[in-house]
């Protein structure tokens, strides 16, 4: 009996042994796969808008078709068959999406390019279908773009914004970031967005910013003026200049608002006497 025991711990501790060992080596793997790849910004620069890409509609467009100098656009490189990253990144920024007061299509718009140019717009206009009815804002519908395209459409994007891929067959994937492009209406990179979650602030105020003051409040537009973008943290931080500079100004307004009515007052008390 004891004898059976020492059998059974023995392939336990075999079996337990051969798994770390593999799931180490599936997470030592990683790393590998994403090995100098990153994101080199190219802030302010344009993007190639003479580029054709299809749509999820099966229609040839050029990428400045999206670009109408009014509307800023949030732009990703990802790809529908992706198993992880691309479906978190997007889960999250709809989350987020559905937290602003402004909606897409009516005040910016959402292109996300699929990096495997072995995708066809049928597949492009299933995933489109998904993230629009998870958005489930009525008359959005307009504001969303799946594209697909030929490899060097694909590379000229990319290139365009620094995002670097890589094809790795061993797991028929593609290794790359997750990250958002922030774009002016004519085309130029505003902001990149790190990450498979966003703060709803740092969104809020990219596309205000990215809009050039087009949308957004006046609160909003304040908030820009006293807080930077913080590229460590990946949000606004306050800017201290800024901050001290609106307290003065607020204070002197505080001032003149409280004394005139005082100065005013006395002003009728002098010429009464006079």
């Amino acid at each position: 009996m004891r004898g059976l025991r020492t059998f059974r711990w023995t392939w336990a501790v075999i079996f337990c042994l051969t798994w770390a060992a593999s799931a180490s080596a599936q997470i030592d793997e990683t790393p590998d796969a994403v090995d100098g790849l990153g994101v080199t910004e190219h802030l302010n620069e344009l993007l190639p808008l003479e580029t054709r890409f299809t749509d999820d509609r099966g229609a040839t467009i050029r990428l400045g078709d999206y670009f109408d100098g009014e509307k800023p656009v949030i732009l990703s490189l990802n790809y529908s068959n992706c198993p992880m990253l691309c479906q978190q990144q997007l889960n999250g920024l709809v989350r987020t999406l559905s937290e602003l007061d402004t909606s897409v299509g009516e005040d910016f718009h959402v292109v996300s390019i699929s990096i495997d140019p072995r995708e066809t717009h049928q597949k492009a206009s299933k995933t489109r279908m998904r993230y629009y009815q998870e958005y489930d804002r009525p008359g959005t519908a307009d504001g969303w773009h799946f594209l697909v395209g030929e490899a060097p459409s694909i590379m000229a994007v990319a290139k365009a914004t620094g995002f670097q891929y890589r094809y790795v067959p061993e797991r028929k994937e593609y290794a790359h970031n997750a990250v958002l492009m922030l774009c002016t209406p004519d085309g130029r990179i505003s902001r990149y967005l790190y990450g498979v979650q966003f703060d709803e602030p740092t969104l809020r105020l990219s596309l205000v910013e990215a809009s050039e003051g087009k949308i957004g409040s006046t609160v909003d537009q304040i908030i820009l003026t006293c807080f930077m973008y913080d590229e460590t943290a990946g949000r606004y931080g306050p800017q201290a200049v800024r901050l001290m500079q609106l307290g003065a100004f607020t204070t002197v307004t505080c001032l003149v608002v409280g004394l005139t009515p005082f100065w005013v007052l006395r002003r009728r008390t002098t010429s009464g006497n006079a």
